[in-house]
């Protein structure tokens, strides 16, 4: 079976790396992608949600919050603003944020707010809890190879 290495980079860090990937599931501005080996070269802007990896059969899911796809012969790479394992989130915390967010957005105008950095702030928020929620009860992999 053909695979495919996939990469995804932070500025801080490369979070997570598998040279054996059967397909990556990623949320860009037009839709939901799903890359499988063989796939046409693309480049692609990323958006807050969840990416998900299939390894063996089994899926890993992250989060991420914006950011760039490169899909090339034979790997794909993602540069992400934030990115983080699925068992990494903290859901309470997540949850919080999104509330204090959301309250903020809400707030009378009186204030000096960045409502566009708060709106981003929400939707990262929501996709963390998106994946955190959605893996709930369901079998995981452990790491594959993390640097």
């Amino acid at each position: 079976m053909k695979t495919i290495h996939f990469q995804i980079a932070t500025p801080e860090k490369v979070v997570f790396d598998a040279p054996k990937a059967e397909s990556i599931t990623l949320p860009t501005k037009m839709g939901e992608i799903t890359v499988l080996p063989d796939h046409l070269p693309v480049v692609a802007s990323l958006v807050p949600g969840e990416v998900r990896v299939k390894i063996g059969g089994q899926e890993v899911s992250m989060a991420v919050s914006g950011g760039f796809i490169q899909i090339m012969p034979g790997k794909v790479v993602v540069l992400a603003d934030s990115a983080e394992r699925a068992e990494d989130i903290d859901e309470a915390r997540a949850e919080q944020a999104r509330h204090r967010a959301q309250e903020l957005l809400t707030k009378k105008r009186t204030e000096a707010v960045d409502y566009t950095g708060l709106a981003v702030k929400l939707e990262k928020e929501l996709a963390r809890l998106k994946v955190v929620r959605k893996r709930r009860g369901s079998k995981h992999i452990g790491p594959i190879i993390e640097k």
